[in-house]
């Protein structure tokens, strides 16, 4: 009998409910393949503690485990009001003022960020999660801005602004960012995700950023802004970035929330198509933060997101300060198996390319309809940047992929690769055939006697686009 593994992968915030050497064990053990550290929250000395302990507990359980950077952004929020209170009536007018330090009880309300310099008269601006929605009226100076309330509603401090038709111009990487992205170089992570994008030049910023730290992280794109969810410029960030994350809390504030699954289906697509990571995110199990079960909406959303073909479905508070950490990563592991041993990923009309490399989208294309054709145990990639890896996963065969590397850092980068499990071994003309019979001792394959896999590789090991070859061998 064939062990079954889950081809979609989950990503798990690390918080202080998970921040636990041993609750960090039981969520890897549990089925976790990536860890997200939310660098809107803790300090440098607590984010490089979790990036120790994941690492030692992922080299202890012999599991590749990818570790995602989450930029905070230009996240605008309110400044303190006085008695954390303000409440607002429909017609009201408000000003928001970088100028000031301190709130006074008045209408003129702090905020962390100039919007003098970004907005523009008519212009919606929404506070709180959309609770008040308000719309700019007049600019009042370098630093103030006076709104009109369309709603009534209460303001509280600190909470947050979303201006779906603001453009920032290129303004989305802040010192904080700045400093994070510093820090981050120095420790051990694999993917950053850049948030609040708008075009393709922001993911090429940050990719320039990473470059002169000496970083060798990918580039996550979070997708929730109106501009960069446009026809327009959809693609083309897709097409920048390593992966793109469906941020659909901010989305469906700055769009609409009927938008929002158009788009994810939508991206998730595109992602396939050109050999990009995706990940769903956001209340993907929100139930389960605070219950022991999920909802039957939440498990039809895993589920959907399954056979739409996501690479990666993601647990944001459930998981970082949630009561039920391990119980939602077993939950979604369980939807998960489920839904891909009963349900086909869905096609997509395109064909699957990955940049300009003709002769590998073939060669991976051809792999994947040998190996389901003549119903092997496993492709196994040998892989020296990931790319042939994640070509042969944008594919989405209904089969393992075993993908063998001399570079650890692509290995657990390969972690949130559909359907794809990654070992560091040397370069080698067999080493694809040499960890499948190694696998094959410790089980990998279950209690088959002989197995059948399709091996994609090249004439010289090592060599970054040097793919060319397939061979179909018996362990």
């Amino acid at each position: 009998m064939k062990p079954i593994y889950k081809r979609t992968k989950i990503l798990a915030t690390i918080g202080p409910a998970s921040d636990s050497e041993e609750m960090i064990e039981k969520l890897i053990s549990g089925g976790i393949n990536g860890a997200r550290l939310n660098f809107s929250h803790g300090s440098y000395q607590e984010h490089a503690d979790k990036i120790t302990k994941i690492r030692e507990i992922s080299a202890k359980l012999g599991k590749n485990v990818a570790i995602l950077q989450d930029l905070q952004g230009p996240k605008i929020r309110l400044g303190d009001i006085v008695n954390n209170r303000f409440d607002v009536a429909e017609g009201d007018e408000l000003v928001l003022d970088y100028a000031i330090q301190q709130h006074d009880g008045s209408a003129n309300l702090p905020v962390q960020y100039n919007l003098a310099e970004k907005v523009k008269v008519g212009e919606p601006v929404y506070i709180f999660d959309g609770k008040v929605r308000t719309e700019v009226i007049e600019i009042l100076s370098g630093t103030a801005i006076k709104l009109k309330v369309l709603n009534k509603g209460t303001l509280m401090s600190r909470k947050g602004l979303n201006l779906p038709d603001t453009d920032f111009g290129g303004d989305v990487i802040t010192e904080k960012d700045m400093r994070d992205i510093e820090f981050g170089a120095t420790q051990d992570i694999d993917y950053v995700a850049m948030s609040f994008v708008q075009t393709a030049e922001d993911v090429e910023n940050v990719r320039q950023i990473l470059a002169s730290h000496n970083s060798t992280a990918q580039v996550i794109a979070k997708i929730e802004t109106k501009k960069a969810v446009s026809d327009e410029e959809l693609e083309k960030i897709v097409l920048a970035s390593d992966g793109i994350m469906i941020a659909r809390g901010d989305m469906a504030y700055e769009v609409a929330p009927e938008v929002v699954p158009i788009v994810q289906r939508k991206t998730i697509a595109l992602c396939r198509k050109h050999g990009k990571i995706s990940i769903v995110a956001t209340q993907t199990m929100g139930s389960m933060t605070d219950n022991p079960q999920p909802s039957r909406a939440e498990v039809s959303d895993v589920a959907n997101a399954v056979i739409q073909g996501t690479d990666v479905v993601m647990l944001s508070d459930e998981s970082a300060t949630g009561k039920y950490p391990y119980e939602t990563v077993r939950t979604m592991r369980s939807v998960i198996r489920y839904t891909q041993e009963h349900a086909a990923v869905a096609p997509i009309d395109d064909i699957v390319e990955r940049g300009e490399n003709e002769s590998l989208n073939a060669i991976s294309l051809a792999a994947v309809e040998l190996a389901e054709q003549i119903d092997v145990d496993a492709i196994v990639v040998e892989t020296k940047s990931g790319q042939t890896a994640a070509t042969v996963a944008a594919n989405r065969p209904a089969l393992p992929i075993v993908s063998v590397t001399s570079d650890k850092r692509v290995a657990q980068q390969l972690g949130l690769n559909y359907g794809t499990q990654s070992y560091v071994r040397p370069d080698g003309e067999f080493a694809g055939f040499e960890l499948a019979k190694e696998l094959k001792a410790n089980g990998f394959f279950g209690d088959k006697e002989v197995v059948t896999i399709v091996i994609v590789s090249g004439r010289q090991p090592g060599l970054v686009g040097g793919t060319d070859t397939i061979r179909v061998r018996t362990v």
